[in-house]
């Protein structure tokens, strides 16, 4: 299926209710060029999935300097676990260097969230989002009802997609819940992230995510200082247009 052929809300009503294998296989089949960001536990799924469809399925993962030692080890272990590569991707060092210069290591307590995002996520999602024709991510309803309370199946990419080129989404654990996350994970022993062991549930960079207490909602750990409805970094900005 060509590009120009993808009809990104029909798919998404017609596999509403399909299992997320059916989902990556669509968008595998569908785009060659296509690849999976991965950062949480979610994203792991994807992947275990994905490698039983299409074995070399491309990763790629932001590293924005600001990660938690346990998450670097993590993306190490998922990466000998499924024998795969992963594309780390580091934001502008002098963009970074400029920040800091300006405004201190700590300016996202003050100033909020999205200037730092925008400079270590972002962008360098961005660059590499232009290379692509699709992305499988592991986005779901429940992980945040202010903002991703309607995220469908398959999308067009509202955040990223440009006057030249569509970009499509696929989050194939839309409809999952995290408790079906974790029996996924537990059930087929997929690596996942060792602060999860410490209350992390929702997990960023170090500075702006924290432990959450019993029965917090799991987004709760990120960016606490800040408003509920505004709790996204940038990388699927379109939620927040919805």
């Amino acid at each position: 299926m060509s590009a120009t052929e993808f009809n990104p809300d029909q798919l998404a009503n017609e596999y509403s209710e399909r299992s997320p294998a059916a989902i990556i296989k669509l968008g595998l089949e569908s785009f060659e060029n296509i690849a999976i960001s991965f950062s949480g536990a979610e994203d792991v799924i994807l992947i275990d999935i994905a490698t039983k469809i299409k074995p070399d399925v491309k990763v790629f993962s932001l590293d924005t300097g600001r990660l938690h030692a346990e998450t670097y080890r993590f993306i190490e272990q998922v990466r000998e676990h499924y024998n795969i590569e992963i594309d780390v991707l580091s934001p502008d060092a002098e963009t970074v260097q400029n920040l800091v210069r300006a405004k201190g290591l700590y300016s996202f307590y003050k100033d909020g969230h999205k200037e730092c995002c925008s400079i270590r996520k972002v962008v360098p999602l961005r660059r590499k989002l232009m290379t692509l024709d699709a992305w499988i991510t592991g986005q779901r309803k429940d992980q945040s009802p202010d903002t991703r309370n309607a995220v469908p199946v398959v999308e067009k990419d509202a955040a990223f997609s440009t006057a030249d080129k569509n970009l499509y989404k696929f989050n194939p654990l839309s409809n999952w819940t995290s408790a079906e996350v974790w029996e996924y994970i537990r059930s087929n022993g997929v690596p996942f992230n060792a602060l999860h062991e410490q209350g992390f549930s929702s997990i960023g960079c170090e500075p702006c995510t924290r432990a959450v207490l019993p029965n917090q909602h799991e987004r709760e750990g990120r960016w606490w200082w800040e408003e509920a409805t505004q709790k996204e970094c940038g990388l699927h900005e379109g939620n927040l247009k919805k």
